[in-house]
């Protein structure tokens, strides 16, 4: 309702990739999953869902809610994250202005490391030395 009426609308909702296709569908010009319950400062316990809901999304996706250090911001944006919404660290910081400016340098250092294409996660072992076989 609040789209057709000409709202631009950026909903703050669960990290749930079905709900957050759904909202792109009905004109949400963003989506806005959360990390963590708000004001928990947790970090990313929905990590595995924000993945999904990154991948598929056709509009921007702001990690929101949870984010209690700047490595947590780095993540999200190091796995393609638009953007996060930080609030509850700053405002509790014993210096805000401090933190903010480290939540700066996460952000961009994370943007850095998706836009660098980094390596997969693996379970096991993997040879990375590209010589290996040259010098045996």
């Amino acid at each position: 309702m609040l789209v057709k009426e000409g709202s631009i609308v950026l909903p703050y909702c669960g990290a749930d990739p079905v709900l957050c296709k759904r909202l792109e569908e009905v004109g949400c010009a963003a989506v806005m999953p959360l990390g963590a319950p708000i004001g928990t400062n947790q970090g990313l316990k929905t990590q595995d869902f924000l993945r999904i809901i990154i991948e598929q999304s056709r509009v921007p996706v702001v990690v929101d809610a949870g984010i209690g250090a700047p490595s947590h911001a780095a993540q999200a944006m190091e796995m393609g994250a638009d953007a996060v919404l930080v609030n509850t660290a700053m405002a509790v910081a014993r210096d805000p202005i401090q933190v903010a400016q480290a939540f700066k340098l996460a952000v961009e250092a994370g943007r850095l490391g998706y836009l660098a294409g980094l390596g997969k996660v693996s379970q096991t072992a993997q040879a990375t030395s590209p010589l290996a076989g040259f010098l045996g």
